[in-house]
C-alpha cells in the first residue's frame, strides 16, 4: 500500500458523511456519562483520586500524600498534578472535572493516527475507520477516559513515532528505496531527539521510567530498518542518537528525585516496592506458562485489549500470521507499515518479560493496532465481524431488559428508559442489518459497538445524576460528622466524598474482607449496632432489594436511600434461569442511618 500525498479522493471515498457522523457519536460518547461512578475504569482509579485530594489539601505539590498503607508514591506525580489542576477541591468537586483531561489526551492522540492513517492510505474514509476503531476500543474507553488512565503516556511516547511515521509517509516512494537508504535519517537532526526525550520523558513523569524500555526499543529499531538494509554504521548512528533521547527523558523523570522532599521513599515505595517487585526470579519459567500472567495469554494482548472487536482482531492476527508466513513482509520494508508492527511487537515482546504481565501494559501500542486494522479492515473474513454483531445483540438486549426493570423498580424516568431503549434498538438495527446484508457487516461492528458503550451509560444514567446522590440539606447535615462508610476494594470509600463533602469518613468494609478493625466477624444486624454506637451516621448497603425495614429499627433513623449496582455477588446468586430477572441479583440499597435519641 503506496501513499498518496496528494489524497485524491478515491471511490471509497464518495460518500463520507456517515463516516464523519459516526466519529462524532464516538467523541461524543466519551463526554457520555464521564463523571458517573459506573464510568468502565480501573478499580484503582478511587486510589488515586484519594492521593490527589489529599495532597491539594497539603499546599504543596510534593511529597505526595496518603492515608493509605503502602500506596502513596505509586505512581510519578504528573498524574497528581493534572488532577489538582482539573478538580474543584474547595467546594463539592466532580468526577468529570478529574476525567476530562484523560477524553482529552485522547483526542489529541485519535487525531493523529487519524491523520498518519490518511497519508499512508490516501483515503479519507481509512482515515476516519482507524479514528473510530480506536475509539471503539475497549481499553481505550475504559483505560484511556477516566481518571486513572493511560491517555497521557499514550499521547507522549508516540510523538516520536507519529513523526517517524509522518516522514516515511511524506516520503515518495523512491525516497524510501534501498538505493537511497540515508534520505530519512538525514532528517532527525539533534534537535529532533531532543524534542522525542522530552517527550518521552512527559510520559514516564505519568506513568514510570519503565516504559523507556519498549518507547526506545520501538523507536530505534523504526529508525535503525527505515534506512535500508541493517548495517552497523546506521546501527550506530541511531543508537547514540536514541540514547541520547532516553538519557534526556530519564533526566526528565529524575526531577520527581530532584524536587521531592523525601527521595528515600520514592525510591523504596516507586522504584522497589512498584517496579523491581514486577520483576521477581523465584519460579519464573514455571510460572511464566502456569502461573497468574502465563505468556500464551499476554501474546493476546491486543485481541483483549480490542474488547468487544476480539474476534475481528483475532482475524488481524491470523490474517497477519498468514501474510508473514508468504513472505510479504520483505515488501513492507521502509514503510510506514514496518514502523506500525515495530510498535507492535516490540512493545508485547518487552512486556511478556516481567513476571507480572498484563495485557494493559501494550496500550500505548494500541493506536498502531487501530491504523493497521483500519488498513486491512476490508481483507478480513466476513464470519470475524459477524461474530462482533451477534455478541453485541445479545448484550444489548440483557442491557435495555436491565433498564426496562429499573423502570419497574422506579428508578429512573419514562426518559431514561426511552434514552436506553433508543440505543439499545440502535444497535440491534445496526447488528440486524450487518447479518443480513453482506454490504454493510463489517462496517455495522462499529455501530453496535458504540451504540452497546451509549446504551450501557444510558442505562446507569438513573443511578448517576443529581438525582440519585443525597440532597443538599442531607449533605449540609452531614458536615463535620464523622460518617462510616462501606469500602469494599482499595479506596472505594473515597466516593463518597463527592456525595457528602465536608463529612470525615471511616471506612469499614462493606465485603468482609480484609478489615482488622471495627469487628468485621459480627453478623450484619450486630456490625450495624455496632457501627452506630461509635459513629454519627453510617452508610449501610442493604443488599436485599425487597427488605422494607431496617434491623436496628427502632433504635435508628433513615435519613435518606439510593440504589446501588452490587459489585460483587455470591456463588450460585446469578444464573441462566434467573439471568432475566435482574431485580433479583443486581441492585441493593444503600442507607444513609442515624441513631434516634
Amino acid at each position: 500500500m503506496v501513499p498518496n500525498p496528494q489524497l485524491r479522493p478515491s471511490a471509497t471515498d464518495r460518500a463520507l458523511w456517515p463516516w464523519w457522523a459516526l466519529l462524532v457519536c464516538a467523541v461524543g460518547l466519551y463526554f457520555f456519562g464521564l463523571g458517573s461512578p459506573y464510568a468502565p475504569t480501573n478499580g484503582d482509579e478511587m486510589v488515586y483520586i484519594h492521593i490527589a485530594r489529599l495532597t491539594a489539601a497539603s499546599g504543596h505539590w510534593l511529597p505526595l500524600v496518603s492515608d493509605l498503607d503502602n500506596m502513596r508514591n505509586t505512581k510519578p506525580p504528573l498524574l497528581f498534578w493534572q488532577a489538582m489542576a482539573s478538580g474543584d477541591w474547595s467546594a463539592q468537586g466532580s468526577l468529570f472535572s478529574l476525567r476530562w483531561p484523560s477524553v482529552a489526551y485522547t483526542l489529541l492522540t485519535t487525531t493523529l493516527l487519524g491523520w498518519v492513517a490518511l497519508r499512508i492510505s490516501g483515503q479519507w474514509r481509512t482515515a476516519l475507520l482507524a479514528a473510530i476503531v480506536f475509539l471503539a476500543f475497549f481499553s481505550t474507553y475504559r483505560y484511556s477516559r477516566v481518571y486513572l488512565t493511560s491517555a497521557p503516556e499514550t499521547f507522549w511516547l508516540a510523538l516520536p513515532l507519529w513523526y517517524l511515521l509522518w516522514q516515511q509517509s511524506a516520503a515518495p516512494a523512491s525516497a524510501r528505496a534501498v538505493a537511497e537508504p540515508h534520505a530519512l535519517a538525514g532528517r532527525w537532526s539533534p534537535a529532533i531527539y531532543l524534542l522525542a526525550g522530552l517527550a518521552m520523558g512527559l510520559g514516564l513523569l505519568y506513568k514510570s521510567f519503565a516504559l523507556l524500555a519498549p518507547a526506545a526499543a520501538t523507536l530505534g529499531c523504526a529508525l535503525w530498518l527505515s534506512q535500508g538494509p541493517p548495517r552497523w554504521h546506521t546501527f550506530l548512528r541511531t543508537a547514540g542518537g536514541v540514547g541520547a533521547s532516553a538519557a534526556l527523558a530519564l533526566g526528565v523523570f529524575a526531577l520527581w528525585f530532584a524536587l521531592d522532599p523525601d527521595p528515600q521513599a520514592v525510591w523504596q515505595e516507586f522504584v522497589v516496592g512498584e517496579n523491581a517487585g514486577k520483576l521477581q526470579a523465584g519460579g519464573y519459567w514455571q510460572a511464566a506458562w502456569n502461573g497468574d500472567y502465563p505468556v500464551w495469554q499476554q501474546a493476546l494482548a491486543y485481541p483483549e485489549n480490542a474488547g468487544l472487536l476480539l474476534p475481528v482482531a483475532l482475524g488481524l492476527c491470523w490474517y497477519g500470521l498468514r501474510a508473514a508466513w508468504r513472505g510479504h513482509w520483505r515488501a513492507w520494508a521502509g514503510t510506514p507499515q514496518a514502523t506500525l508492527l515495530i510498535w507492535l511487537l516490540v512493545w508485547l515482546l518487552v512486556f511478556s518479560i516481567p513476571s507480572q504481565r498484563s495485557a494493559r501494559y501494550v496500550i500505548p501500542a494500541m493506536p498502531a493496532f487501530a491504523i493497521v486494522l483500519a488498513l486491512y479492515w476490508e481483507r478480513l473474513a466476513r464470519g470475524w465481524f459477524a461474530a462482533v454483531l451477534v455478541i453485541s445483540a445479545v448484550a444489548l438486549t440483557l442491557l435495555a431488559r436491565f433498564a426496562w426493570v429499573m423502570h419497574g423498580m422506579g428508578i429512573g424516568t419514562g426518559f431514561d428508559m426511552a434514552v436506553t431503549l433508543t440505543c439499545a434498538a440502535l444497535g440491534l438495527g445496526a447488528s440486524l442489518g450487518g447479518l443480513l446484508h453482506r454490504r454493510w457487516t463489517r462496517d455495522s461492528t462499529l455501530a453496535a459497538t458504540l451504540a452497546l458503550y451509549a446504551c450501557f451509560s444510558a442505562m446507569t444514567a438513573p443511578l448517576s445524576d443529581a438525582q440519585a446522590g443525597y440532597s443538599p440539606a442531607i449533605a449540609a447535615r452531614m458536615q463535620g460528622l464523622r460518617v462510616a462508610v462501606p469500602n469494599g476494594f482499595n479506596a472505594q470509600y473515597e466516593r463518597f466524598n463527592f456525595l457528602l463533602p465536608g463529612s470525615t469518613l471511616v471506612p469499614y468494609d462493606a465485603e468482609r474482607r480484609n478489615t482488622a478493625t471495627l469487628r468485621p466477624d459480627l453478623p450484619p444486624a450486630e456490625r450495624l449496632d455496632y457501627l452506630l454506637e461509635r459513629f454519627d451516621a453510617v452508610v449501610w448497603l442493604d443488599n436485599d432489594a425487597t427488605q422494607t425495614q431496617v434491623t436496628c429499627a427502632p433504635r435508628c433513623e433513615v435519613l435518606a436511600q439510593r440504589w446501588h449496582v452490587k459489585s460483587r455477588h455470591r456463588s450460585g446468586e446469578v444464573t441462566l434461569s434467573n439471568l432475566w430477572q435482574p431485580q433479583e441479583w443486581l441492585f441493593g440499597r444503600e442507607l444513609l442511618i442515624v441513631s434516634t435519641p
